[in-house]
């Protein structure tokens, strides 16, 4: 339709989708709408490898397990709107008669981040011209977990660009956080975090490209792993960004447990994606990296306070800071690092990342349609004239004094096929020295590091150069005693960068909000990062650190 007069289709088209969202929720068996029973705890209180041994054994029918799952996740929705495509009945009511009961997964309900393609549902990533167009038949990542026992349940919620720490679009509105309304489940995959924290779930699906599935984890206080390129299946999804390669979106699993999410990840590993989709390496589970990583009696771990860029928030150094004197004090090796400049990681990757000049996701806003801020301020920048651009650099420069911000701005352009090649060539320099880093000077099994500077940011607040395998854990809540700013800390002496990741900081207003750790692997070592996780949260809970889930409410 012509602009201006498509505004009046995008209105009509997101009043539309919630009215169907809203309807199907309504419509579901009374069972969905009962408090949460006895019954209901014993299945939601097992771990996923336990409720498969139940369907193998035939001891629980698997329509029990998603109508207990199912009844939580409308709760989870009524309290955070974190669900868009309500996929229970119809659809997992009539596929759960016919799923793979001898499957890795049998019976076990996932949930998906919108962009991920079921057969008989809109893949709208929350743009409204999306809507309305159902699939034909379901996309790779679905057919796998079909052919494994899952269940697809639900779909969740994302950003209309995938590129914010928000969850929020026209078409399906604004995910807020479990633990506290007033601020982000994080972005792009916030609808999975949001559920998944809540309780409505175990398992769930998200993508990756600078932060997506590992941002949310953070924020919320669930656990994720995001994979490198070629480990996890890829195909069969939508995006607001098809054909960007400079920084790969992943697909990766998230989970409200850590047992979970190894369980998750090598049944995934053991369907052989690599059958059904060309992206994925034929690379099975390798048990013996996971064991030997187990039984390796002192790790050595590398810990990155800071990334040169934004200093950590005092409850995200706290984090980690528990959980470094904790594996000292438990005899392994804490070496601080200073790596390859993480600085440069930045202006790379946010250069390739939108060397299209925001081109791919503006051309599919309808008039009127809302653009996250963040992604509005990029495409700002990118249509500045150069001498306007070069101006604004000069005076960032030379007479604010941000180096960083001045750069990161005048590098925010359109590139030609020649400057976009140049950018891969210089990521590729980049991961080789970070390579001859790590095996030559650093030789540690792990990093640890901060998942992001702050914990969760407020409703409207808000570089992945390496394509390294990272999980994130939670460890602790916000505390207003402890991790207040210090009297000293100055805001203005902060970089562009730093000051709008600090605008939101208040330790008394995010009280209880989750604050996690991340722990970075080399490329393709997803199970030596799992194994340290699960290394970290055994120390942990040896010294009664152990982090505590958000309760399921009746």
């Amino acid at each position: 339709m012509i602009t201006p007069f498509d505004y009046f289709e995008h209105r009509r088209a997101c009043k539309q989708k919630q009215l169907e969202r809203s309807t199907r929720i309504a419509q579901l068996p009374p069972q969905y709408h009962a408090p949460v029973s006895s019954q209901d705890r014993r299945v939601l209180d097992k771990p996923v490898e336990q409720l498969v041994e139940d369907v193998h054994k035939g001891t629980i029918n698997p329509i029990d397990i998603l109508r207990s799952y199912g009844k939580v996740a409308i709760k989870a929705h009524a309290k955070t709107n974190c669900l868009t495509e309500v996929m229970i009945n119809p659809g997992a009511e009539k596929w759960i008669e016919t799923i793979n009961l001898k499957g890795p997964l049998a019976g076990i309900p996932v949930s998906l981040k919108d962009s991920i393609t079921v057969g008989g549902f809109d893949t709208s990533v929350g743009y409204s011209t999306y809507t309305g167009q159902p699939h034909l038949r379901d996309g790779t990542m679905v057919r796998i977990l079909k052919d494994a026992g899952a269940v697809p349940y639900v779909k969740t919620n994302c950003p209309v660009t995938l590129l914010s720490f928000e969850s929020t679009n026209d078409v399906w509105g604004r995910t807020t956080n479990p633990h506290n309304t007033h601020y982000s489940p994080g972005g792009s995959t916030g609808g999975e975090s949001a559920l998944l924290a809540f309780g409505g779930g175990r398992i769930g699906i998200g993508s990756d490209v600078a932060g997506s599935v590992r941002a949310p984890a953070h924020f919320a206080g669930i656990y994720s792993l995001r994979c490198a390129t070629g480990r996890w299946p890829k195909m069969g999804m939508n995006t607001s960004m098809p054909g960007q390669e400079g920084v790969p979106s992943v697909f990766s699993p998230m989970t409200r447990t850590l047992p979970d999410l190894v369980y998750f990840t090598k049944s995934m590993m053991g369907m052989k994606p690599w059958e059904y989709d060309h992206s994925v390496h034929p690379l099975p589970w390798r048990a013996d990296i996971y064991d030997s990583t187990r039984n390796q009696k002192i790790l050595r771990i590398g810990v990155m306070e800071t990334d040169g860029v934004v200093p950590p928030s005092p409850a995200c150094a706290r984090a980690l800071s528990i959980v470094t004197t904790s594996l000292s004090t438990a005899g392994h090796t804490i070496v601080p690092l200073n790596p390859p400049s993480p600085t440069r990681a930045l202006i790379l990757a946010a250069s390739l990342l939108n060397a299209d000049g925001c081109r791919t996701f503006r051309f599919t806003f309808r008039t009127g349609e809302w653009n996250d801020p963040g992604a509005a301020q990029l495409s700002f920048y990118m249509s500045l004239p150069r001498p306007v651009r070069y101006l604004h650099y000069l005076w960032t420069k030379y007479i604010k004094r941000d180096e960083l911000w001045a750069e990161l701005c005048w590098e925010f352009r359109e590139r030609n096929a020649y400057e976009q090649w140049k950018l891969v060539a210089k990521r590729e320099a980049y991961r080789a020295e970070w390579h001859r880093w790590w095996t030559e000077e650093a030789k540690v099994d792990v990093l640890l590091t901060p998942p992001n500077a702050t914990p969760a940011v407020p409703h409207g607040g808000m570089r992945e150069a390496l394509d390294y395998t990272a999980g994130i854990l939670p460890i602790t809540h916000v505390d207003p005693a402890l991790d207040v700013l210090p009297a000293s800390f100055r805001a203005d002496r902060l970089n562009g960068v730093a000051r709008g990741a600090y605008r939101h900081y208040d330790a008394g207003k995010m009280q209880g909000l989750p604050v996690g750790v991340q722990v970075v692997g080399q490329r393709l070592q997803e199970e030596k990062v799992l194994a340290v996780m699960e290394r970290v949260v055994e120390v942990l809970e040896r010294e009664g650190k152990g982090y505590e889930l958000l309760e399921i409410e009746d």
